[in-house]
C-alpha cells in the first residue's frame, strides 16, 4: 500500500507556534544579566518614573476598591482579598500602603456604626466619586480598571529593564485574574 499523504498540509506555522514565539520572544526582551540595568531600556530615570506611575496607579485601584467596598458591603467579601492583592501591589513598586490601609480600615468599617460610616462615604466619594449603584455594574467598573492597567502595563514590558520587567509582569498577569473573577461575580 503507498503512502498517501493527509488531505491538508498545514502551510506556515501554527498559532500555537506564533504564540508561543512572540510569548518567549517578549520574555528574553525583558531579561537582563543584572537586575534593573539600562541594557534594553534606557536611562534608570526611566525606570524609576514607569516603577512610580506603576505605584500611583495601583495607589488609585486600591482607592477605587475601597469605594466600591464602602458602597457596597455585600461584595467585601469578594472585593477585599482583590484589594489586599492591589495594596501588596502598590508596595511592590514603591509605593506607601499606608494610604490605602487607612482607606481599607474606613472601607471595612461595620455599617452600623454611623460615624465611621460617614468617614467611609467620604473617603469613597474622594477616591472615586463614581462607583455604580448597581452591584453588579460596580463590579464590571472594576473589571474594565483592572484589564485596562493590564493592558497599559503589558505593552510598557518591552521597554523596562529586566527586574522591573518581570514584576510588572506578574502584576500586569494578576490583574487579569482580578478582572476575570471580578466578571465572574458580576455574572
Amino acid at each position: 500500500m503507498p503512502f498517501t499523504l493527509p488531505p491538508r498540509i498545514p502551510s506556515g506555522p501554527r498559532r500555537r507556534s506564533l504564540l508561543a514565539s512572540a510569548a518567549g520572544a517578549a520574555l528574553l526582551a525583558g531579561c537582563s544579566d543584572s537586575p534593573d540595568s539600562a541594557n534594553t531600556a534606557g536611562s534608570p530615570s526611566a525606570a524609576d518614573r514607569a516603577r512610580a506611575r506603576a505605584a500611583r496607579d495601583s495607589a488609585a485601584l486600591a482607592a477605587r476598591y475601597a469605594a466600591a467596598i464602602a458602597a457596597h458591603p455585600a461584595l467585601a467579601d469578594l472585593l477585599r482579598p482583590l484589594r489586599t492583592e492591589v495594596v501588596r501591589h502598590t508596595e511592590a513598586f514603591g509605593g506607601s500602603g499606608q494610604a490605602s490601609a487607612s482607606a481599607s480600615a474606613s472601607a471595612s468599617a461595620s455599617p452600623s456604626d454611623s460615624a465611621s460610616a460617614s468617614v467611609s462615604a467620604s473617603a469613597s466619594a474622594i477616591a472615586s466619586p463614581d462607583v455604580a449603584a448597581d452591584p453588579k455594574a460596580a463590579l464590571s467598573d472594576l473589571a474594565a480598571a483592572e484589564r485596562a492597567l493590564a493592558d497599559r502595563r503589558t505593552k510598557a514590558l518591552l521597554e523596562l529593564p529586566g527586574e522591573l520587567a518581570r514584576l510588572m509582569a506578574s502584576v500586569a498577569a494578576a490583574g487579569a485574574a482580578h478582572a476575570f473573577l471580578l466578571m465572574e461575580g458580576a455574572k
